[in-house]
């Protein structure tokens, strides 16, 4: 069974590298089609910014709360049916969310300076 798969995976790895082969331009751009566009504009000065590494740790702690809420939905839904069990695994899943959060807090992660 592990080998269907790994062969699957490894058939759409190859299906993709030759759908991307059969269809890409087979002539290099000339002209205007090898200039660079952004925005319309031809770039001034040092076109290489560099973005604190804060505002990246921010996004991720906001993407990681917000998919892991995601997970309390049918929990709660179905909560009256799972029982004790359930109950006591979803405070146990909360308090290790409660201690990233406390964690990243310590670090500073959570500061916009």
């Amino acid at each position: 069974m592990v080998a269907v798969f790994l062969l699957g995976a490894i058939g759409v790895a190859v299906g993709a590298i030759a759908a991307n082969w059969l269809v890409r331009p087979k002539r290099p751009a000339t002209g205007a089609k090898g200039e660079t566009y952004e925005c319309g504009l031809e770039t001034q000065g040092p076109t290489w910014v560099q973005f604190k590494i804060s505002y990246f740790l921010y996004a991720l702690i906001f993407l990681l709360f917000d998919v892991e809420t995601v997970f309390l939905y049918p929990w709660a839904v179905k909560f009256k049916v799972l029982g004790w069990f359930a109950f006591a695994e979803m405070i146990i899943f909360i308090g290790i969310l409660v201690l990233g959060l406390w964690y990243a807090w310590k670090e500073g992660a959570l500061e916009w300076r």
